[in-house]
């Protein structure tokens, strides 16, 4: 018979994330709610991840030392820095309005965004995005705002899709509401 090797017990995997200044976090039952003056975000925990506070940060920690929970800790570290970083700033996408024959007109009032005179289409087409956000039209520029980063995003791609003519040339049918900055990057 074979000698079984007595396995190592792992080490534990740990991450820090720094809570900047004016941002206060809680944790509470698996779910962590991080407040500042551009407003608040919440995110539940993953299983098999802990999370506790410390001084002012937050320590992210698991059991195992395995690459799916080192890679667990990295995604939860990310999104952690993403709702401290628009707790404190805020996330800001800019759309910018491109029409070529027919001239549109764009509204955002309350949390419905209202697109007429799309290509001529006389029904408007309209949406109604997050509480959370906040869209303000200026003149050919749409700017959308939130703590949250992926409800920033989410009502930015919306505009964006509310345009979208399938089946037709981009290239030739330029009209629409594209994004030309993505939460601080200008896209080219």
């Amino acid at each position: 018979m074979k000698e079984q090797k007595a396995k190592k017990p792992r080490a534990k995997f740990e991450r820090e994330v720094s809570l900047t200044e004016g941002v206060s976090a809680v944790i509470e039952q698996g779910v962590i709610k991080i407040k500042g003056k551009h407003g608040e975000c919440q995110r539940g925990i993953e299983k098999g991840i802990k999370a506790r506070l410390e001084n002012s940060s937050i320590l992210i920690e698991t059991g195992n030392n395995t690459q799916r929970d080192k890679k667990k800790i990295g995604s939860v570290e990310a999104h952690i820095k993403n709702m401290v970083r628009g707790a404190a700033n805020g996330h800001k996408y800019t759309l910018k309005v491109c029409s070529g024959h027919f001239p549109m007109n764009i509204s955002a009032a309350g949390n419905k965004f209202t697109v007429k005179n799309f290509f001529g289409e006389k029904v408007p087409r309209a949406f109604e995005f997050s509480k959370n956000a906040k869209v303000t039209v200026e003149g050919e520029i749409i700017h959308v705002e939130s703590a949250d980063k992926e409800i920033a995003g989410q009502v930015a791609a919306a505009i964006e899709q509310l345009t979208r003519r399938p089946g037709f040339d981009t290239r030739v049918f330029q009209d629409g509401c594209y994004i030309i900055v993505k939460d601080g990057k200008e896209l080219k």
